[in-house]
């Protein structure tokens, strides 16, 4: 029988077969439904999430240079290269997120971090029931149905991702959903969703597009719904300028902590696109109409807050928490 470590198939052998070759190392714990990430820290190290926190596993991998081998040709089959020289690399494999961190960037291990985006996206009613919504299922919907602009945040794995699909696929059927990611995780069910995907410059430094770029071109693609999956830098003010010209029903994304830090983090990102903290607040404000703060606490994933951004007495941006609705 041969190792999963073998060498890789030959390049004649059809692509979807090369990565289920490839991803054999992993063939157990990626087929289980409940797995979201999958970490490889070095050749001895194996964690893996079913939700409820991360989990030590054993696996079955010689050494360093046969993980490196491995990584390397992952890599590979998204059309993208890891080397010395670049050392860190981002790529998607099907419904898979894959970043692998080369040593000596990665001390003298190799490392590999897998994202599984599941196909099946869970629907309001199984969020409801799961008890994620805490409440403010009327809310939220009401809110997609009046074209509310919706700022969803949390920390990495607390569900933004998950609960933005859900509410997005309430749009109406006759509405154009534009979405922009750096990496494509969103996966909306409605019948006319485009999806664009930044793009990492070659080797080269040339040929790479970024999300900023991806917003302003998305306005002339006739958006009903124009949504940046991940807000984490210079778009946001493409993303805020689309927002208060008209494109009303727009979502996002950003990481934050608390629903107090999102104000810091819109300026954080603001600064990178030289809008000056008193203009974003007013453009931010007019932009999102409900901010919804979601949370994860061991395996359970939950709104934390709902609030609304506002503008204080000094005219700096705010946040400012709403109670549910009774």
């Amino acid at each position: 029988m041969l190792s999963p470590f073998s060498s890789p198939p030959d390049s004649g052998t059809p692509p979807s077969r090369a990565l289920a070759a490839a991803l054999r190392p992993l063939e157990r714990q990626l087929a289980d439904p409940r797995v979201t990430d999958v970490l490889v820290n070095g050749h001895r190290g194996l964690w893996v999430d079913r939700g409820a926190g991360l989990e030590s596993e054993e696996w079955d991998c010689p050494d360093e240079r046969r993980l490196r081998e491995w990584a390397t040709h992952l890599v590979s089959l998204g059309g993208r290269h890891v080397d010395e020289a670049a050392p860190c690399v981002d790529v998607r494999l099907g419904e898979l997120r894959v970043h692998v961190v080369l040593p000596p960037v990665a001390g003298d291990q190799t490392h590999v971090s897998i994202r599984v985006a599941r196909s099946r996206v869970l629907d309001l009613d199984e969020l409801d029931a799961a008890g994620m919504l805490a409440g403010r299922r009327e809310q939220l919907e009401a809110a997609v149905r009046s074209r509310s602009g919706l700022l969803i945040t949390g920390a990495a794995g607390s569900g933004k991702t998950t609960l933005l699909a859900a509410l997005l696929s309430r749009c109406a059927v006759d509405e154009r959903i534009v979405v922009v990611e750096d990496v494509r995780e969103l996966r909306i069910p409605h019948p006319h969703v485009v999806s664009l995907e930044a793009r990492q410059p070659n080797l080269e430094g040339a040929g790479g597009i970024s999300t900023a770029e991806l917003v302003r071109q998305s306005l002339r693609m006739r958006p009903d719904r124009l949504v940046v999956g991940e807000c984490r830098g210079a778009e946001i003010r493409d993303l805020l300028t689309a927002l208060n010209t008209g494109h009303e029903g727009g979502a996002g994304t950003l990481h934050a902590n608390a629903l107090d830090d999102v104000p810091a983090r819109l300026e954080a990102m603001a600064a990178l696109a030289g809008l000056e903290p008193r203009a974003l607040a007013r453009q931010a404000v007019s932009a999102f109409d409900l901010v919804v703060h979601l949370e994860r606490r061991g395996g359970s994933r939950s709104i934390a807050a709902v609030g609304r951004l506002i503008v204080d007495d000094r005219g700096m941006l705010d946040a400012r928490p709403e109670p549910v609705r009774s």
